[in-house]
């Protein structure tokens, strides 16, 4: 669904088809000021206080005001949540006896109840994170309910071998759930980012400690407590706020945590290793930073090459991990683009999120707005073209201008850097083997796109890009069946489709003597 490019097409992808160009009328109204039912911690299928009787705000980025105060999970909560998971986790408990379609049967309960309450939710995700209401509802809850019945699915089907191994033995392999997990996950897609997880964890049997982002704790303390109007057994699913150095070190150095998967920075990614590594080795899957390549060839349909990399960049107010930040434009086209591709940045409307005219919403808080900030005068400083926005939009809140800079260089810190905004940076290139290794040259291989008729061109790019994911023709499409991760620092491991359960699984090899023959 997220391929599609801007509004008018994101509301056409929810509508029947018979009805695609009546679309708007598929997204229900907002709930403007959403009542906040869940504020506290949640072990064993239970509302808690946090053991230190601390709270903290969590912010409306339209505003700066507080919109209300959630409990401090630290590390006394988490070891609650911790033992919690391991008691369902036992031999004889509910959860490890129950048949595995039963566990996908609970999952598909759990989407139900997240479509009955998709309005809610969206409408909450956009008062937390900021982010428009129809991308909060035609895109992360409707993608959220999704990957939860794709896993759903997979609950009975993960297999193992039978193996004709030499010598009179019969052989065969078990995937086994790992056992305790730990989870955490970012503030750009908070219900996604939980699903993403979740899904396949619960599938294969594992039992969950997730931390929540301190930025946007409000969906994913709601959905805790629809996992338990599921039926999910206590302690299978815990959730706990709080933030990174006393929560999120807690559960990566816990002893009694058998894996750990963490999505956000890459720099914290090398904490969150290190953690579990000096603790008990536990395994780690890491989703981190990126700086991708978008490269546009001479050929490309141009119109779709300007609205993708309009869409790959300002997508979720560049709040993106995988944002197509460096837009390579082949040298016969590249005025063109630019021209394109500033009439498309001043036509993006910034506002009120709530409002469904709105493209674009406040960043998540006033420390990332003002990083932004920072890096557009860098970006200045160091001569790349200012040549639209760079500024702040409006007084009220953490808006940022659309913002375009051409002419930029690889050598500047924009063109290095993860802005993680809305700031869409155009270079030039001549030749094909030019910009594979341009766009390889990068600390980071999350993801990258290419614009061209050339399907012969398409393939030999994306096979020389060291990166998880291309996008040929397109950007930013996600669905629950395609894996997703990292080359080099963007991370390890992969999340979604049949690949990601291949981290909640351990394989378990029996051998068994088979009966001589009687003579």
């Amino acid at each position: 669904m997220l391929r599609l490019l801007g509004r008018q097409a994101l509301v056409r992808a929810a509508a029947p088809a018979q009805n695609a160009c009546y679309a708007t009328a598929a997204i229900p109204q907002p709930v403007v000021k959403p009542d906040i039912q869940h504020t506290g911690i949640f072990i064993n299928n239970e509302w808690h206080k946090s053991a230190s009787g601390r709270t903290f705000p969590t912010f409306d980025p339209r505003t700066g005001e507080v919109t209300c105060e959630v409990q401090e999970g630290d590390k006394a909560d988490v070891e609650k949540a911790v033992a919690a998971a391991n008691e369902a986790f036992r031999l004889g408990s509910p959860w490890r006896t129950m048949d595995a379609s039963e566990r996908g049967r609970l999952l598909y309960r759990l989407a139900d109840l997240m479509e009955r309450d998709q309005t809610y939710l969206a409408s909450l995700e956009t008062l937390d994170n900021g982010k428009p209401y129809y991308m909060s509802y035609l895109g992360d809850t409707a993608l959220s309910i999704k990957h939860y019945r794709y896993y759903a699915g997979w609950a009975d089907k993960i297999v193992g071998e039978t193996i004709p191994a030499d010598g009179n033995s019969f052989c065969y392999t078990r995937h086994e759930p790992v056992g305790v997990c730990a989870q955490i996950i970012p503030w750009n897609f908070p219900l996604l980012m939980q699903a993403w997880k979740l899904g396949p964890a619960l599938a294969a049997g594992n039992t969950v400690v997730m931390k929540l982002a301190e930025e946007t704790p409000l969906t994913g303390l709601h959905v805790a407590d629809l996992f338990r109007e599921a039926g999910f057994p206590p302690g299978v699913v815990n959730i706990v706020p709080g933030y990174g150095p006393t929560a999120g070190a807690a559960l990566a150095s816990h002893l009694n945590v058998d894996k750990v998967a963490f999505t956000g920075s890459t720099e914290v990614g090398q904490v969150v290793s290190e953690l579990a590594a000096k603790s008990n080795l536990k395994r780690v899957t890491m989703e981190l930073g990126g700086k991708s390549p978008n490269i546009v060839f001479k050929d490309a349909d141009l119109e779709q090459a300007v609205e993708g990399g309009h869409f790959g960049l300002f997508f979720n107010m560049g709040q993106c991990c995988c944002a197509g930040s460096r837009i390579f434009v082949q040298e016969d086209i590249y005025d063109e683009y630019v021209e394109r591709s500033i009439e498309k940045a001043r036509q993006r409307t910034v506002g009120d999120p709530f409002d469904l005219s709105t493209l674009q919403g406040p960043q998540i808080s006033e420390a990332q707005m003002n990083k932004i900030m920072g890096l557009v005068e860098t970006g200045k400083k160091e001569g790349a073209h200012l040549a639209h926005g760079g500024g702040r939009h409006g007084d009220k809140g953490y808006f940022v201008q659309p913002t375009v800079f051409t002419d930029v260089k690889d050598d500047m810190t924009i063109a290095k850097e993860e802005i993680f905004g809305p700031v869409q940076q155009i270079m030039k290139f001549s030749t094909v083997e030019e910009v594979i290794e341009r766009a390889n040259n990068s600390i980071y291989g999350l993801a990258a796109g290419v614009f061209t008729r050339d399907l012969n061109l398409a393939n030999r790019t994306a096979q020389g890009l060291r990166s998880g994911t291309v996008w040929i023709n397109m950007y930013n499409d996600f669905p629950s069946q395609a894996p997703f991760g990292g080359y080099k620092m963007s991370g390890h491991g992969r999340e979604k489709g049949s690949y990601g359960l291949q981290n909640y699984t351990e394989v378990k090899v029996v051998v068994t003597a088979m009966p001589q023959k009687n003579s």
